[in-house]
């Protein structure tokens, strides 16, 4: 088992990050700083509330004035720099922390932190309260950055605005209508860093869950100016293209499934124990003599709690079929009880998707 995100806060840590401390702060001492860490609740704590529990420690060393504050707190990010205790910073995103609960008030110095900071640790949690109390400066603020020479700071104009980001919070006037942010997405879409490419498909995909056409129309028109950028716009479709849209499917160029054989589903494990697998295959054929583009997929209806049912979709593969070609596809799919779906036991089913279009639903039994 995966060891749990929280535990990289352990003493190992706060041992190296207490000398970036002394370096910008020598009056701090481990002493004073240790206990206020590690309280009773501290084993309790989830991950993000040990960030925010680490800022507020911090802020109870700071100058409580957030403008001198905020300066004691980039000297000792500057010292963190060079201690090199991860590779993507994820263990310094207190930092960002900081700022989102005693710098709301201050935007101008929030901002300029901000910039900063992204560099080695995203802000993109950060700077949505921003988007609520200040939409049009920090809107501004964010097409500024997306010209920034870091790449860090320009994803950071891609991320920051997705409205859907998953945990945390939403940006509903961008859900309702994102085109503010859609010259951003434009001008990063072809972006040298792929970290940022990858935001700019995220943001999309977020866009696509409300505002699907709006999606359509940009990615049509990008579609062929470079393969970072078809990329981009297949990365930012994933979503439409679980639905089977009929138009995004001919945009992606998959075949007629009028011209494919596609064999009913076969369940070996008709009934499933919970943390077993169900077992299943089906055929497919192409039935002409040139080539064709399929994008296999399946999806799994689970029994929600009210005992309807809610499919789920998992692609299998995307690739062409030869003339004449068939092949028997087989899957399984693990029902071991994860923190992300809660299981029903009862009626299930099964389905093939095939370019996008659904084929009949198999019936399974979830002990």
């Amino acid at each position: 088992m995966a060891e749990q995100l929280k535990l990289i806060y352990n003493h190992s840590f706060f041992d190296a990050f207490i000398s970036a401390i002394q370096k910008a702060m020598p009056e701090i001492e481990s002493k004073a700083f240790l206990p206020l860490i590690f309280t009773e609740e501290w084993d309790n704590l989830e991950l993000k509330q040990r960030m925010r529990h680490i800022s507020k420690v911090l802020h109870h060393f700071l100058d409580p004035d957030f403008k001198k504050g905020i300066l004691q707190l980039l000297e000792i990010y500057k010292h963190s720099k060079s201690l090199k205790m991860g590779t993507l910073g994820f263990e310094y995103m207190f930092f960002p922390d900081y700022i989102e609960v005693y710098g709301l008030d201050y935007f101008n110095e929030s901002m300029l932190a901000m910039e900063e900071i992204t560099q080695l640790t995203s802000c993109e949690f950060a700077i949505r309260p921003f988007f609520i109390t200040y939409p049009e400066a920090t809107l501004k603020q964010m097409l500024l950055w997306s010209k920034h020479k870091h790449p860090m700071v320009r994803r950071l104009a891609t991320e920051g605005c997705r409205p859907r980001l998953p945990w945390a919070m939403a940006l509903p006037d961008f859900k309702k209508n994102p085109d503010p942010i859609l010259p951003i997405l434009k001008r990063l879409r072809n972006d040298e860093s792929e970290s940022v490419r990858r935001s700019v498909a995220n943001n999309l995909n977020d866009i696509s869950k409300d505002n699907p056409d709006i999606v359509y129309n940009l990615v049509s028109q990008w579609k062929g100016e470079s393969v970072e950028v078809d990329w981009v716009i297949k990365h930012a479709c994933r979503t439409l293209l679980k639905l089977g849209l009929p138009h995004i499917m001919t945009l992606f160029e998959y075949g007629s499934v009028d011209d494919l054989e596609i064999g009913n589903i076969t369940v070996h494990t008709p009934e499933v124990k919970i943390g077993d697998s169900l077992s299943f295959d089906f055929r497919l054929k192409n039935k002409t003599n040139l080539p064709i583009k399929v994008r296999v997929e399946y999806g799994i209806y689970f029994q929600k709690a009210n005992g309807s049912l809610s499919r789920k979709v998992f692609k299998i593969s995307e690739k062409d079929y030869g003339a004449n070609e068939a092949v028997l596809i087989t899957r399984k799919q693990s029902f071991k009880v994860i923190s992300t779906r809660k299981l029903h036991i009862g009626d299930h089913g099964v389905c093939a998707i095939v370019n996008g279009n659904e084929f009949e639903m198999v019936p399974f039994q979830l002990k």
